[in-house]
């Protein structure tokens, strides 16, 4: 398999279980445990591997959400713990999220492995939550579904940052992005109507994925064709039984 094609087949799988983790109501409630409110845990979450930035900084690095509701999260959360302890404890909740979740019957040290390879041979240009997630501390090799999971997620934060690169590229608003690929998340994304004309921009779609997966490719050719066979096929596994299929 070649590293493009690799990039282009894992690319919802590797979306998708980092998400998993995020949207989780579980995870929200333990948020509030720590006294965050709101979408507050998920902002200081992601974004407190950038330490303390202002939040123009979260609101450019999360750019697929409307930016004073990032801006207000963040300014919110200052309070409740520091950005660096944020970010530390939101990856143990995607650690204790993926011993709960994921398969028991899939080899997930062996996916911690490959994706741990592609993730160390990215570049981190233009990719800070990526950079910021790959310089945490990652779980012991004895913990293979908390240690595969943390390093997906670190393979999405790069996947997120050279699609969002891509598709302001392509002149697609992220706004336009949201309602085109996800409109029934606008709300989520805390959008409001009225939302763009998607028919605008849905012929340049394509291309931004494109791009995307070209950005991507050359971390992939860290492994051979084997490999990342390999690799897809144990990420789109992890993703299937996850969602029950």
């Amino acid at each position: 398999m070649e590293a493009l094609e690799a990039a282009k087949a894992s690319g919802d799988s590797i979306g998708g279980l980092g998400a998993h983790f995020m949207l989780d109501m579980n995870t929200y409630a333990h948020g509030a445990t720590l006294g965050f409110e709101q979408i507050d845990f998920y902002v200081a979450g992601r974004c407190g591997v950038l330490g303390e930035v202002p939040a123009q900084v979260a609101t450019a690095a999360l750019m697929f959400f409307e930016p004073d509701y990032i801006a207000q999260a963040w300014e919110r959360s200052a309070v409740v713990m520091p950005r660096l302890e944020a970010g530390r404890l939101f990856a143990e909740v995607a650690h204790s999220w993926a011993e709960e979740k994921l398969s028991d019957d899939l080899d997930l040290g062996r996916l911690a492995e490959l994706a741990g390879r592609v993730a160390d041979a990215a570049s981190p240009a233009a990719a800070p939550l990526f950079a910021g997630w790959r310089a945490l501390a990652e779980p012991d090799p004895d913990r293979p579904k908390a240690l595969a999971l943390h390093r997906i997620n670190a393979l999405r934060e790069l996947r997120g940052a050279m699609h969002g690169a891509a598709v302001v590229t392509q002149g697609i608003s992220p706004h336009a992005a949201v309602a085109l690929r996800t409109p029934f998340m606008l709300d989520v994304f805390g959008w409001k109507a009225p939302h763009p004309d998607t028919a605008l921009v849905k012929p340049l779609w394509h291309e931004a994925q494109a791009a995307t997966e070209r950005a991507l490719s050359p971390a992939f050719e860290a492994l051979s064709s084997s490999e990342r066979e390999e690799l897809v096929e144990l990420v789109n596994a992890t993703q299937a039984h996850v969602l029950g299929q």
